[in-house]
């Protein structure tokens, strides 16, 4: 197996983030193949890993795809890489209603990886002892390896701190206010908007983390065995990809190509709409260009494919872009006009947290009776015409309108869920684009 590690924070914004991309980097920098993972649904931390490994980071989230679904997620990506580094969520043992689902220990857990806790040292001495007595002792089938220790002092600091915990101490960073990543209203800024400076993010690991160390660490065997696909491309769906359409999981394109699609990666800010069976739309900051969009051909070009019939299925930031308009601090732009309702932007925050959903109407995407699950994440809300059709209802989460999600009209598909496809099979979907293709 190859050396894997799972680097978790005793809490949001203790710094794992930034201690993750200087792993990465300094891994990148030794010539190392790296294979980024992140825990949980986010989308905007593994499009830093992405830009720094040069390979897709994998979201694992158990709530979403599974325990099996995060074994199989992990082993298949391992391929060609010589090093797995997996960025926690939250603290440690943070999952589901405080509960253990969708945390970083319960994905430790299921891959039997060893994991680096981030302690911000700050201030303390003898309590870190403590807090990390806590964490290690808290469930022992997490498997705590050691420390790394952030925003330390001097040296006289560093020593003290080793003297009193009981794990290894695999870091200790002095604080670097130049390293540290800015946010805005959906999180961190996305990975196409930061210049990452590698050779000071290695350098800084390596001056103060024991790589070596680190290197040494590994979890258990992945199964050889590997996964079939389907060798025939019989359908051709179009995924809008640029700076407003930038959040998807990696695993949901990789489903797409195992049951046969062919994928076309296209801007609608820039580009027309490319000869395609079927669209993808996922989410983003369609709101920040919404100027751009509202004058590109694209938008005319996907609203007559959508009175067509083509399956077309948008997610959040999509579900925004097939509508009538965007309302923001920017004035009204028109959008596709596929789905009857327009967005407001909103300063407050509208949901987030895990979504379930019951199929309960006839749609392009997925099959009634199944249960879907995701995620969403929004600061607007959607309002759409009374007589509107929901293939969604809600177990878990808000959606649309009254726990109702997925918008349909034609044979497009709009909602706030962020589904992952690992909880549904994808068949029903390119079912309905070869049914297209045949008209």
């Amino acid at each position: 197996m190859i050396p894997a590690v799972l680097i978790a924070g005793t809490h949001s914004g203790v710094g794992k983030t930034t201690i993750t991309l200087g792993l990465m980097a300094a891994l990148r920098a030794r010539g190392l193949v790296v294979q980024p993972f992140k825990v949980g649904p986010d989308f905007i931390d593994p499009s830093h890993h992405t830009a720094i490994c040069g390979r897709p980071s994998r979201s694992l989230d158990p709530f979403m795809m599974g325990l099996d679904g995060v074994r199989r997620c992990f082993c298949s990506a391992l391929a060609g890489a010589d090093v797995a580094v997996v960025e926690g969520a939250m603290g440690l043992y943070d999952g589901m209603d405080a509960s253990e689902v969708g945390s970083s220990a319960q994905v430790a857990k299921a891959l039997d990886i060893p994991v680096l806790l981030v302690i911000n040292a700050h201030g303390m001495s003898r309590s870190a002892a403590a807090m990390e007595n806590g964490f290690v002792s808290y469930d022992p089938a997490v498997r705590i390896a050691g420390t790394i220790l952030n925003r330390v002092g001097s040296e006289r600091h560093v020593a003290m701190l080793k003297r009193v915990l009981q794990r290894p101490v695999y870091g200790a960073l002095p604080r670097n206010n130049d390293l540290e990543m800015k946010s805005r209203h959906l999180g961190l800024v996305m990975s196409f908007e930061k210049d990452h400076d590698l050779k000071a993010l290695a350098s800084f690991m390596e001056e103060n983390a024991a790589i070596d160390d680190i290197l040494k660490l590994r979890c258990a065997t992945c199964p050889a065995k590997q996964e079939s696909e389907n060798g025939e491309r019989s359908v051709r769906i179009g995924i809008a990809q640029d700076e407003a359409f930038c959040f998807y999981y990696h695993e949901n394109l990789r489903e797409l190509e195992r049951s046969g699609a062919q994928l076309v990666f296209f801007s609608p800010l820039r580009d027309d709409l490319p000869a395609v069976d079927g669209l993808y739309i996922g989410g983003g900051y369609p709101e920040l260009h919404a100027a751009n969009l509202e004058a590109a051909p694209a938008r005319e070009q996907i609203k007559k494919a959508s009175q067509e019939g083509m399956p077309i299925y948008g997610e959040c930031g999509g579900l925004m872009y097939l509508g009538e308009g965007i309302q923001s601090d920017l004035g009204y732009h028109k959008m596709i006009g596929a789905l009857p309702g327009s967005t407001i932007m909103t300063k407050k925050l509208q949901a987030l947290g895990y979504v379930e959903a019951e199929v309960v109407g006839s749609n392009p995407v997925v099959e009634i009776g199944r249960i879907v699950r995701g995620h969403e994440f929004h600061y607007s809300r959607f309002d759409c015409d009374r007589d509107a059709i929901f293939a969604y209802r809600l177990r878990r989460g808000k959606g649309i309108f009254n726990c109702r999600d997925g918008l349909v009209e034609h044979n497009t598909l709009g909602g706030y869920l962020h589904a992952h496809f690992y909880s549904y099979a994808i068949g029903q979907f390119i079912r309905s684009c070869k049914s297209y293709k045949r008209k």
